[in-house]
């Protein structure tokens, strides 16, 4: 049973309207992401690496930002807020080799040794290798970065190069369409690093005659591709350690002089935070814009005088042609409107949701939906399910199908079915029934489903079931099972594994006994209001209750995994937004008379 239906309903109204103050001038949302200390590092050396007096004011910043957030245990995390971990208390290490001889930075510099000596039980060339090459396996997307900045600046010794491996930057001459049969080891958006750290790595190898008149022949083209690719704004994905990640190697290469890399320090320049770090990107302005809208009360959203402004901030960010990075066609969203961002399943179903939501009070140009639609479409794997940004590329998870981006664009897909033509409607059907299919089959025996982009660093695999597991089950909550055969036994299943996880304080952390979250347990909330359980809810909502503080300002986001749950960050915007959007499909439920309402108070 729902307690306090007053309170709900007060306890959302104020969330909606912290969510509503946090707009821009310009109407939508740009969130604000965690300072990175790997971000920062990265950016730091790159830019001493460029022009270490023109920019000594930002690096000096930058290294005692460092300082200032290193763990109690000498190490760092992904952000303020992580635990240590090797990857970026290695690139922290490898950035303060600039400053090894300054007495202030002697202590911070030791305790980050005894902090890998502890890990490594040998802090040498080979032990560093080793261990980083062994924790990415075959995906060297950042592996191959991290031993590159380590060589750079000196941490492998002198004959470090030989640790790193040669990147094949050769295959990036071939047509983009063929990426994804040359089974590349890093993911599609790491092209630039394949490119520069390629170039870097054959800098400092001795290669035989063959090739390296065949590095020679291909060096110009390569070149240019990257300088193609890279953004007006010199940020490689708005990302300041694939930007610095590129600089560093391209200047180790002997290209300092290039366009490519004066653009890679001006990004940087302008990323850095007032505190002297660096973000690990620019902003999730669409993402989080996608969230806030979706989690509105319709009366909210109603009330909202210039809504025009969202939904031209909508109509003017889909992309409307060839992508120079990864060649998408034109109809999708990227996760920022800004020029490194780059459109992908996640987002285009967001803002395609978001839109559909406003349409009920503004009609929107049916054709942009169609072109959304029509891109999550023609996106969709041999497998059913969808990706972040490329169809079919290799084996390496990121670029693989993934069950909550796969069920977010079935539920994008089925809000617009009706709205849309006769041929449209059909390639939906089919779409959505190879989607279903994907995840029929990628659920686990236990019922729950595995997210790629968000991890749980408390978990040992740092997995998030439950983060999985609640958008799946809340994306498919309102597909009809005379449809999708098996629906009824995949939602349930799903919503069995979400009760068996709960904790006994009523919240909902990554995965089971793990400790509970903001985001985790109002997502969890969300998808099984949905399924109108009672107990679990009302447990839930007097956990959040509990603790979402008086003065919303002071929420505090809990760490979340990119990338497979290898890079950390937080987002400020999620716990508001995700608990906003709990509290929304549990009023709609008591509403619609699925969860009963008591006079019991919390």
């Amino acid at each position: 049973m729902i307690s306090n239906y007053n309170h709900i309903q007060n306890l959302k109204e104020k969330l909606d309207d912290h969510i509503l103050s946090l707009r821009n001038e310009n109407g939508y949302w740009d969130g604000k992401l965690s300072s990175s200390a790997l971000s920062t590092a990265v950016a730091v050396f790159a830019l001493w690496k460029y022009d270490n007096k023109k920019y000594d004011i930002q690096i000096n910043k930058g290294l005692f930002w460092l300082v200032q957030n290193v763990n109690l245990d000498g190490g760092w995390g992904d952000t303020i807020r992580s635990k240590s971990n090797l990857s970026t208390t290695l690139l922290t290490w490898a950035c303060f080799s600039i400053a090894k001889d300054r007495p202030e930075f002697a202590e911070c510099i030791h305790n980050a040794e005894n902090w890998l000596t502890d890990r490594l039980k040998k802090l040498d060339p080979e032990s560093i290798s080793t261990a980083i090459l062994n924790h990415y396996q075959s995906d060297q997307t950042f592996s191959v970065p991290i031993l590159s900045m380590c060589a750079l600046s000196g941490r492998l010794g002198e004959n470090g190069w030989k640790l790193v491996p040669q990147l094949p930057f050769q295959m990036a001459v071939f047509p983009d369409q063929l990426f994804k049969f040359l089974n590349l080891s890093v993911v599609s958006y790491a092209i630039p690093a394949l490119i520069a750290i390629g170039l870097v790595k054959a800098q400092h190898s001795k290669p035989n005659k063959l090739t390296k008149k065949l590095n020679q022949s291909v060096k110009p083209k390569v070149l240019q591709i990257l300088s193609e690719k890279q953004p007006g704004n010199g940020g490689f994905l708005e990302a300041a350690p694939l930007t610095g990640f590129v600089l560093m190697s391209l200047i180790g290469a002997g290209e300092r002089d290039i366009e490519v890399c004066q653009k890679a320090a001006s990004f940087l320049i302008h990323s850095i935070r007032e505190d002297g770090s660096w973000p690990i990107d620019t902003h999730l302005a669409t993402w989080v814009t996608s969230l806030s809208i979706n989690a509105l009360d319709n009366n909210m959203l109603a009330e909202i005088a210039d809504r025009e402004k969202i939904v031209s901030y909508y109509l003017d960010y889909q992309l409307k042609n060839i992508h120079p990075f990864t060649k998408a066609k034109p109809g999708g969203w990227a996760w920022t409107h800004l020029q490194g961002g780059v459109p992908d399943a996640d987002d285009t179903s967001g803002a395609l949701i978001a839109l559909h939501k406003l349409n009920e009070y503004q009609n929107i140009p049916i054709e942009a939906i169609k072109n959304g639609v029509n891109w999550l479409i023609d996106l969709q794997n041999s497998d059913g399910g969808l990706p972040t940004f490329c169809k079919g590329w290799g084996k390496l998870p990121f670029d693989c199908s993934c069950p909550d981006i796969a069920a977010h664009a079935i539920k994008a897909l089925s809000l617009w079915r009706d709205k849309l033509d006769v041929d449209t409607r059909s390639k939906i059907d089919k779409c959505i029934q190879k989607a279903w299919g994907y995840l029929q089959n990628s659920q686990s025996d236990n019922g729950s489903w595995l997210p790629l982009w968000f991890g749980n660093e408390d978990d040992l695999q740092h997995e998030n079931p439950v983060y999985g597991t609640s958008i799946v089950l809340y994306s498919i909550s309102d597909l009809n099972p005379d449809v999708l055969i098996g629906l009824r036994e995949v939602k349930n299943k799903a919503m069995t594994f979400l009760q068996s996880v709960q904790n006994e304080d009523g919240g909902w952390g990554g995965n089971n006994n793990l400790i509970s979250t903001i985001e985790e347990t109002s997502l969890a909330i969300r998808a099984l209001a949905c399924m109108h359980n009672q107990e679990e809810i009302s447990n839930g909502l007097k956990w959040l209750q509990a603790h979402l503080p008086n003065d919303l300002n002071d929420i505090k986001a809990t760490p979340i995994g990119l990338y497979f749950a290898s890079l950390w960050y937080f987002e400020d915007m999620y716990p508001l937004v995700f608990a906003s959007s709990a509290m929304n499909e549990v009023e709609k439920s008591i509403a619609n008379c699925e969860l009963i309402i008591t006079s019991e108070a919390y």
